[in-house]
């Protein structure tokens, strides 16, 4: 696994985009860099071990390189289940696939817009729907309710912003504390921040909530938060 250095280095100070050199250190990167993450996908093993249902399709959209693939599969042991692991990032899919080679789960390429979502019991938006535009975003979550059987489940994982302001500049200052205890420079935090400004759009939880709700699920619940992230589980 590489260390992410990738904003000591002058070209990159600007614009951020899953391309080769993010994915040759984006395990460290994101590990480094959101507060929690390790527990999220625990409890992804979890949750797909209590509502994984036998013979089902379970979708990891937006994988990156796999961690919460793998999370369903371990999950699902037993249950028959189909693996489904979606990401747009063709250097991100390569890197997954030399990773997983050796499991039983289907890797695709495509944009989770365009994915169909079929005859699913677990879906996982982990860390993702924050970079997918405003406005497709309930159009996505309804589509995704809407391939769920009845009983299934959404693990919902974003980055969220605070509608009181001074709250909202205490969980970006304790984020950034964060990230300089994992060896991150004032120059890397700021350069990422700047790079990540236009690209991740986080939300209220209030906001989501409200928005999965209007997808069509019947229950919306904050299950996890640290500092400013948190998951959330969706109930079809």
């Amino acid at each position: 696994m590489g260390r992410d250095a990738i904003y000591t280095d002058e070209i990159h100070k600007n614009g951020f985009s899953f391309d080769d050199k993010v994915t040759s250190v984006f395990a460290d990167m994101i590990s480094r860099s959101v507060p929690g993450y390790g527990q999220t996908l625990q409890m992804v093993e979890l949750l797909a071990y209590q509502y994984a249902q036998a013979d089902s399709n379970l979708y990891d959209l937006g994988c990156s390189l796999g961690a919460a693939t793998m999370a369903l599969s371990r999950g699902s042991t037993g249950k028959k289940c189909t693996v489904i692991g979606v990401d747009n990032s063709p250097a991100m899919i390569e890197r997954c696939k030399e990773m997983l080679v050796d499991e039983q789960v289907e890797i695709r390429c495509q944009d989770i817009l365009d994915t169909d979502i079929e005859d699913a019991s677990v879906v996982v938006l982990n860390f993702v729907l924050q970079f997918v535009d405003k406005e497709e975003r309930l159009k996505l979550l309804t589509k995704i309710c809407q391939g769920l059987k009845p009983g299934g489940v959404l693990i919902l994982s974003e980055k969220v912003a605070f509608a009181d302001r001074d709250e909202n500049r205490q969980q970006i200052a304790l984020h950034e504390a964060f990230k300089r205890a994992q060896g991150y420079s004032e120059m890397e935090i700021s350069r990422k921040r700047t790079a990540l400004e236009n690209v991740l759009i986080p939300e209220t939880l209030d906001t989501h909530h409200t928005r999965l709700k209007q997808a069509g699920f019947c229950s919306a619940n904050s299950w996890f938060q640290c500092f400013n992230f948190a998951s959330m589980i969706a109930v079809k």
